[in-house]
């Protein structure tokens, strides 16, 4: 699979670089709904967890893209 640059007025940027920020605004969403429903404080280490979550949300996306739209040009 092959990804090519993303264009974002003008500056050409690697699809990771939009794929990072998307991935953290979905871990915090899962964070605050993990907290709210008050299974976030029953983990031995958050912080931890968080960076767990963060890390397959972000494989999540990678494979997405990859398979939907990382086609070779």
């Amino acid at each position: 699979m092959r990804f090519s640059e993303i264009d974002i007025f003008g500056v050409f940027v690697s699809p990771v670089a939009v794929m990072l920020p998307a991935a953290w605004i979905i871990m915090v969403l899962i964070r605050r709904l993990l907290d709210a429903m008050g299974l976030w404080r029953h983990l031995w280490h958050p912080a931890l967890a968080g960076l767990a979550v963060y890390v397959l949300v972000l494989s999540a996306i990678v494979i997405g893209a990859a398979a939907w739209g990382g086609r070779p040009t």
